[in-house]
C-alpha cells in the first residue's frame, strides 16, 4: 500500500481535473470552486477511499474519481458552513473563507457546483462498466454509499441538528447524533465506498465500518476539544466559535478530561476492530493514532 502522503500527492495532482469550464459567462464559478479546493486540507477522506480500495485489492485509478468527489463534497460543506447564516467564519485553513473573497452568492453557488460535480462524477463512473455487471454493481454501490451519507439522512442531518442544537439544552443523545452524522458519515463513506469498489466481502465491510465510525466520532470530539484549547495559528480558523454560538460541544457537556478519555477509547476500539488483519492494516491503525494527537 501507499503511504498517506503518497495518497495525498495523488489527490492534489488531480484535484481540479473534474472541475468543468462553465464558459466565459460563468468563469467566476470555477474560480470560486477551485479557490476552496486549493487552499489546503488534510485530504483525509479521499486518502481513506484510495487506501481502503487498495487494501481490498482494488485499483487506485478506478477509485480516484470517487476520492475526488468526496473531497468536493467535503469542501462544499465547509464553504456553506462558513456562511454568515451558518457558522459565520472569516477563516478556513488559514485563508479568508470563500464568501469573504467572492461574496455570499458566489460562495453558495461554488458549494452547489462542487456538490453537483461530485454527483455527476459518481453517477457517471458506473456507466463505463456495462460489459461487466459485477464491477458495475460495485461502482453503483460505492456511488450510493457516498451520496446517501452526504445527504439528508447523513451529513446534512447532522448539520441540521448542529444548528438546531444552538437553541436547545445539549444532551448526550443530541451530541452523539451530531458526531455520527455531521462528521462520522463523511469519514465512513470513503472507507466503505473504497471497499465496495474492490468487491470486499461483508465481513471486511463490517469490521472497517466499526473502525470508520469510531475514528469519525473521535475526529469530532477532538475538534470540540481543539475549539477550546487549540492553537488558532495551527488550526487556521477562529477558536471559541462553539461557546460563542452555543454549539453542542462534547467537551462542554462532559468536560475536557472526559472528552480526552473518550477520544482515546474510540481510537483503541477502532484499532481493535482491525486486529484480525494484523500488520496488514497498519496504514489504518497508524492513521487512527495520528488522528488522536493531531493539532489541527
Amino acid at each position: 500500500m501507499h503511504s498517506f502522503n503518497e495518497y495525498r500527492e495523488i489527490i492534489n495532482a488531480h484535484l481540479t481535473d473534474l472541475i468543468a469550464d462553465p464558459g466565459e459567462e460563468a468563469s467566476a464559478l470555477a474560480e470560486a470552486m477551485k479557490y476552496s479546493l486549493e487552499v489546503g486540507g488534510k485530504r483525509l477522506r479521499p486518502a481513506l477511499l484510495l487506501a481502503s480500495c487498495e487494501f481490498a485489492g482494488g485499483s487506485i485509478e478506478e477509485a480516484l474519481p470517487y476520492a475526488l468527489a468526496l473531497e468536493y463534497i467535503h469542501t462544499y460543506s465547509l464553504i456553506h458552513d462558513d456562511l454568515p447564516a451558518m457558522d459565520n467564519d472569516d477563516l478556513r485553513r488559514g485563508k479568508p473563507t470563500n464568501h469573504k473573497v467572492f461574496g455570499e452568492a458566489m460562495a453558495i453557488l461554488a458549494g452547489d457546483g462542487l456538490l453537483s460535480t461530485a454527483a455527476e462524477t459518481v453517477t457517471g463512473c458506473p456507466l463505463e462498466y456495462y460489459d461487466d455487471p459485477v464491477k458495475m454493481k460495485n461502482h453503483v454501490r460505492a456511488a450510493h454509499e457516498i451520496m446517501s451519507r452526504a445527504g439528508a439522512r447523513g451529513m446534512i442531518a447532522g448539520q441540521t441538528a448542529d444548528i438546531k442544537g444552538e437553541s436547545l439544552e445539549p444532551t448526550a443523545e443530541l451530541i452523539r447524533f451530531i458526531e455520527l452524522h455531521k462528521t462520522a458519515d463523511l469519514i465512513t463513506a470513503p472507507v466503505r465506498a473504497g471497499l465496495m469498489l474492490a468487491g470486499a466481502d461483508d465481513d471486511m465491510l463490517e469490521k472497517f465500518t466499526v473502525y470508520a465510525i469510531d475514528i469519525g466520532v473521535a475526529f469530532q470530539i477532538l475538534d470540540d476539544i481543539l475549539d477550546i484549547e487549540g492553537d488558532q495559528a495551527l488550526l487556521g480558523k477562529t477558536l471559541g466559535k462553539d461557546a460563542e454560538q452555543g454549539k453542542c460541544n462534547y467537551a462542554f457537556v462532559h468536560g475536557i478530561e472526559s472528552a480526552k478519555a473518550e477520544l482515546h477509547r474510540l481510537t483503541s476500539e477502532a484499532k481493535d476492530a482491525l486486529a484480525p488483519y494484523g500488520n496488514g492494516a497498519s496504514f489504518f491503525t497508524a492513521l487512527a493514532d495520528s488522528l488522536e494527537i493531531r493539532k489541527y
